[in-house]
């Protein structure tokens, strides 16, 4: 039973005098000097980032970006005193299977929309028509317009109950599936971990597991590992890749989010740069960045965190997820119990050195998150980085068709 049609609709509308706003701010840009890294070797540059502050201010058409977000179904709606919006498409054929896609940080919303059409409508994208799905894409609480959440404690467990409350109580699903990257991945585990009986099936972008983040050094993704004496060249580059990728903001989100939040808040090319450093580093390591991320692309998803507030709510979730740690709901192993099928993308930069399907398979079959799953489908594709969704949406879609394939017989 899907009670969305009981719901009423969505419409993103943003006042015009916070547009106006934003224009001023970016007018008023005093940009930093930011001698010799015109290549980026410190982080984004002045020179990187000026003529797209510019375009932001005196270019960029969010009105016409709107207009075309809202030609999706959308339904915001509160859970517990909390507010979720969501996209809904429903999938082609008698019975398509309720299927909650969630994204990670910083990439709310529309890096998942590429997914729409290969889930709902398979037949026409070189898909099983058998095996379709309606695709329900929320904002986690705390992103983009799932806000403002007026709580300061949410993590991805705490999201997890919020979502299964969202698929079963709200709308009317007995049972469900669940697709998560990213931080969407560490929600989907704690929900095949506390709700199996409810899920149908998994599907991840990363093999993220609950209790994440809550090590001695939580704020420190190498746990503080050395690099080995005999590590090959090759290996040393990619870790010194992953850690030059990665390392950063997982620091300044743990210990000092809510400082580095003041700057971001306040000043829209400061945030820019922030969200810029991400989408840009942790893209396929061997595409075109540009190519991929079209600017107006860019600042659509940029204003949205503006014009929400919800980078500082974003943020927090990483200190959440240590702070309010996570409790078993029972002993049971795997820890995560419903079947889960799993999409890797060789353009990340984790894991280090490795660059062929063959090895990515391996390196998560012989791994230490192996055992934490009830593996059903594992597949590595070589084009796209650490936004599956966005990247390669037509091979995680069809990853993920072949993991309900299997699930289901």
């Amino acid at each position: 039973m899907d009670k969305t049609t009981e719901l009423a609709p969505f419409k993103i509308d943003i006042p015009q005098d916070a547009l106006d706003d934003l224009q001023d701010r970016l007018r008023k840009t005093r940009y930093f000097d930011d001698l010799d890294n015109e290549e980026g070797y410190y982080g984004i540059s002045t020179a990187y980032l000026k003529p797209l502050v510019e375009y932001w201010a005196d270019g960029f058409d969010w009105r016409a970006q709107e207009e075309r977000l809202n030609t999706y179904e959308r339904h915001q709606l509160d859970i517990g005193g909390t507010p979720v919006q969501f996209v809904h498409a429903r999938g082609k054929g008698e019975n398509p299977i309720p299927l909650i896609v969630l994204h990670g940080w910083p990439w709310p919303g529309e890096f998942s929309y590429q997914l729409i059409g290969p889930l709902t409508d398979p037949g026409a994208h070189g898909g099983d028509p058998s095996l379709s799905f309606d695709v329900i894409i929320p904002d986690l609480p705390g992103f983009g317009f799932s806000t403002p959440v007026g709580r300061g404690d949410l993590n991805y467990w705490k999201i997890a109950d919020i979502i299964h409350e969202l698929m079963t109580e709200v709308l009317g699903h007995e049972k469900y599936a669940v697709a998560g990257s990213d931080y969407g991945a560490l929600v989907t585990s704690a929900l095949g971990h506390k709700y199996a009986d409810s899920i149908i099936g998994l599907h991840f972008g990363h093999d993220l597991p609950p209790g994440m983040f809550e090590n001695e050094r939580f704020w420190d993704l190498t746990d503080g590992a050395k690099t080995p004496d005999d590590a090959s060249e090759e290996w040393r580059a990619g870790w010194k890749s992953f850690v030059d990728t990665y390392a950063s903001h997982v620091a300044a989100h743990m210990l000092d989010g809510s400082t580095l939040t003041h700057g971001l808040n306040d000043s829209p090319i400061g945030m820019l740069a922030w969200l810029l450093k991400r989408w840009k580093s942790w893209s396929d390591k061997r595409g075109d960045f540009e190519a991929a991320f079209p600017r107006d692309f860019i600042l659509t998803q940029a204003t949205i965190f503006w014009v929400t507030q919800s980078i500082g709510t974003s943020i927090r979730m990483y200190r959440n997820a240590e702070r309010y740690r996570f409790v078993p709901s029972h002993d049971r192993q795997p820890v995560v119990e419903a079947p889960a099928g799993f999409t890797f993308l060789l353009g990340d930069a984790y894991p280090p050195a490795i660059d062929t399907v063959e090895d990515r398979i391996a390196h998560f079959e012989n791994g230490p998150t192996r055992g934490l799953f009830n593996v059903v489908n594992v597949n590595a594709h070589e084009k796209g980085g650490h936004f599956v969704h966005y990247e390669n949406p037509e091979a995680f879609a069809a990853d993920l068709q072949e993991t309900f394939r299997r699930i289901l017989g």
